[in-house]
């Protein structure tokens, strides 16, 4: 039996979506359960819903042998896992946020605020700037405008809420979607998964 990590919420339904034209019979992965583990039709597949940041996690340590998370998460995440395809939907951007003029008004050390202290570090380190970094776990945006931090590293998608709280996009970090990533040992031994990807690739 293959397993499956799928980020709970949006991109799940969306993966379901997609397995389905694949040809899996998934009718029980959409009816209301508290089971944490869900069989397909035939019983070749099992399904564990995660929180996205645990996706990369339980593909790395082998307990499922592939999964489908954000790329913002997999960048934050750094496991040694293979990231095979991108699926195109979930897509939004990573990007430094603030008032049009906080990069220039920053002093020597710029405060960040954010939920990706990994990514945040990496990027302002590979320009030769100083960040304290302050990890946050709720609205994100609510840093600058509190004066908790210089900009925030956030993921951008209509971008509606920066311009309500007169905030605006700074600096793009990179784009982000929906990825398939596979345990490096199950992508070696686990030959049925070469014909699954070859349906996803198709009906991408």
């Amino acid at each position: 039996m293959i397993t499956v990590a799928l980020a709970k919420g949006r991109l799940a339904q969306k993966s379901i979506e997609l397995l389905e034209k694949c040809g899996l019979d998934l009718a029980e992965l959409k009816t209301e359960t508290r089971k944490l583990v869900l069989e397909d039709g035939s019983g070749d597949y099992r399904f564990v819903f995660v929180k996205p940041g645990d996706v990369p996690t339980y593909v790395e340590r082998g307990v499922a042998d592939f999964g489908v998370v954000g790329k913002d998460t997999l960048l934050e995440a750094d496991k040694d896992i293979f990231e095979i395809m991108d699926l195109g939907f979930g897509a939004c951007r990573l990007c430094v946020c603030g008032y049009p003029d906080s990069l220039e008004k920053a002093g020597g050390i710029l405060r960040v605020g954010t939920k990706y202290p990994h990514v945040t570090k990496e990027y302002f380190g590979a320009r030769g700037k100083t960040v304290d970094i302050i990890k946050l776990s709720g609205s994100v945006e609510l840093a600058p405008v509190m004066g908790l931090s210089d900009v925030i590293v956030d993921i951008v998608e209509s971008g509606k809420t920066l311009e309500a709280n007169g905030l605006c996009v700074l600096e793009e970090v990179c784009k982000c979607s929906a990825r398939v990533v596979v345990n490096r040992v199950s992508l070696k031994t686990r030959k049925e998964l070469s014909s699954l990807f070859d349906k996803i690739g198709k009906n991408v």
